[in-house]
């Protein structure tokens, strides 16, 4: 958890950010959050009814203060959305919690905030096409079972074959990366990718999930991504997002280096290549 507060700082001293670019907000309604998530799942999630498989299945245990910090979150992104369609580009300095599905929490996520963010986007007519570009190393299984079928919505996912979830969903484009994938590999296959996933997606905005676990020696990862690779992997998207003319909304996703502050650094790499991009 010390990741979040340890970004924040590292963008401040490095003036990346100002204290006035930030802004600080109130939890997702539950209304909201009831577009994508069932209301008997909202209402044992609000009222603490869980019981202790389902706490096994989130992978933390219930408390009042992990609610109304993913609803925070889910908040967050759902105002990036907004203010990359005013401004272009912009980011929450949390989120990308994909593993979250209509009905349960999994996998450390609580609620889903970017699926939560594209379907009020929709609803307040801001977005009619959005596009998902996951690069957790972990497969967005949430994502890809909420939109399994919406022509409105795609759901790209570039991951970890033999990594956690070990059953997958179908999302509109999967790839999978052996263990070891380097940088020239993983970078290879993303770019082939990148174009021809704008195209067929024809976004009015993009969700980029930029998880920092494919990089080597994180805890949950496999791959062996570098420092250079995954800038590099950032700029291949947030260029192709600025090439095409499409406003883009960064999360944060997964991390697990070994200390926060390691991780935070390692989160603060796209927004110093998006700092760059947005010159």
């Amino acid at each position: 958890m010390g990741k979040f507060a340890g970004l924040y700082d590292i963008l401040c001293s490095e003036g990346l950010i100002t204290k006035k670019d930030v802004v600080k907000l109130e939890p997702a309604s539950w209304q909201n959050l009831g577009l994508v998530h069932g209301a008997d799942f909202l209402f044992r999630l609000r009222h603490g009814l869980l019981d202790r498989t389902a706490e096994r299945r989130m992978g933390l245990p219930w408390t009042r203060a992990i609610v109304k910090r993913s609803r925070v979150a889910t908040q967050g992104t759902i105002l990036a959305g907004r203010l990359a369609l005013e401004d272009g580009l912009a980011a929450n300095l949390a989120g990308g919690m994909h593993h979250g599905y209509p009905d349960h929490s999994e996998g450390f996520c609580v609620l889903n905030d970017v699926a939560v963010a594209v379907r009020t986007l929709q609803r307040e007519n801001r977005v009619r096409r959005v596009l998902i570009v996951d690069l957790d190393v972990h497969q967005g299984n949430g994502n890809a079972a909420i939109f399994e079928g919406d022509d409105t919505v795609f759901t790209f996912s570039m991951h970890g074959a033999r990594n956690y979830p070990f059953r997958k969903e179908r999302s509109d484009l999967d790839v999978a990366l052996d263990d070891g994938t380097s940088d020239s590999g993983y970078l290879g296959e993303l770019e082939a990718c990148l174009d021809d996933v704008i195209d067929r997606a024809c976004p009015d905005l993009i969700f980029y999930l930029a998880g920092v676990d494919p990089v080597s020696g994180d805890r949950f990862g496999k791959l062996a991504l570098t420092r250079d690779g995954l800038g590099a992997r950032d700029q291949l998207v947030l260029e192709a997002a600025r090439t095409n003319g499409i406003p883009l909304a960064i999360v944060l996703s997964g991390g697990y280096a070994a200390s926060d502050m390691e991780t935070a650094d390692l989160h603060a790499i796209v927004h110093r290549v998006a700092a760059g991009v947005g010159e």
